[in-house]
Formats: C-alpha cells, structure tokens, sequence
C-alpha cells in the first residue's frame, strides 16, 4: 500500500465532498437551524437518532445542546434516543429493531418537538419508522442524510442532504453540519 497516495486521496476526496456540501444544503441547512430554534424558543425539545456511527454522532450533538458546545450557557432541551441499553434491547428482542425509535418518539415526543433522523442512506427502516411517528405526533421530521436521500425526500422536512455515497464522507460532513447547528444554537437559543 502506498500510504502516501491512501493519504492524499482521502483529503482530496474529502475536500471535493466538503466543497460539494457547501454548494447543496444552504437552503436545508438554514431551515434545519430555523426549525431547531422554533422548538427549543417555544419550550420544546431535540430528539436524535440513528445506527452505529449516526447513534454516536446523536448522542455527540444532544450532549453538545445540554452541555455546551463552545460556552457556558443555560441547557438547551435535548435527547438521544440511542443511549438506554435496557430499552433498546428490549425492544428489539421484543417487537423487532426497526421500532426501536418509533416506541421512544411516541413514549417521549410531543407536538412542537423535532425529530432528527440521522441516516447516511435514507433507507434505515428505524429511522424511517420514528420519522413517520413523530409526524403523525405533530413533531418536525429532520433528517440528515446522503446517498440521494433514500425513502427520506417527501417525509423529512427540513432534509439535509451531502451529496456523496461514500459513507465515510457523509459521515464526516453529518457531525460538521451538527457542530455548525449546536454552535447557531447556542447562539440564539442558549442565553
């Protein structure tokens, strides 16, 4: 293997997927930061979710939103849904794996609230479950996503998607597009 080339085609690709992403989601991008700011302004809350590296980037943006993200400030109201090992056991032994989100968005959401599925391909049937629950609720369905959207165009809204199929990639741009949405957050919402 020459790690020299490995390197530099991983920044390149990188760099062009960064560059990409730009241009294609400032319009979802800017609804996203508006239907966050709407819910937590009215008193609601933020509920993530997703599959192995999404379930770690939803847990990474809620602590972000109660913690802090960049300075001290009154906690902003937010959740993971991939956390509480005893219920996703259960429920998955129980009823199967493509509930597991769908039973906590009925069970914790509201009206008012957003949702925001985090599926590098669109198709995770969990994700999508929870998504339709939480509209059915009268909570916002967001999504961040790639891969030309799955089964996600028509049922997130707003919907931000990197226009990669490089799973890495999407990821990569998944927690810069959280980061920037923690940091407008806080800016706005956290005083």
């Amino acid at each position: 293997m020459d790690l020299t080339a490995f390197f530099d085609h991983e920044f390149d690709e990188h760099e062009a997927i960064v560059r990409a992403t730009r241009d294609a989601i400032s319009v979802s991008f800017a609804a996203l930061c508006g239907a966050a700011q709407n819910a937590l302004s009215a008193g609601n809350k933020i509920v993530f979710f997703g599959n192995g590296g999404s379930a770690a980037d939803s847990q990474h943006l809620a602590t972000e939103l109660v913690v802090r993200y960049k300075v001290n400030r009154a906690p902003l109201a937010a959740i993971a849904l991939t956390t509480d090992s005893s219920l996703l056991t259960a429920g998955a032994n129980d009823f199967g794996y493509d509930t597991i989100f769908e039973c906590q968005v009925r069970a914790l959401g509201k009206p008012g609230d957003m949702a925001i599925g985090i599926t590098t391909s669109g198709t995770s049937a969990n994700v999508i479950r929870a998504l339709q629950a939480a509209r059915e609720i009268g909570m916002v369905a967001a999504a961040l996503t790639g891969r030309g959207g799955g089964d996600l165009p028509g049922l997130a809204d707003p919907l931000v998607m990197v226009p990669s199929t490089t799973t890495a990639r999407i990821q990569e741009m998944h927690i810069m597009i959280g980061h920037m949405l923690c940091d407008v957050l806080e800016q706005t919402c956290g005083r």
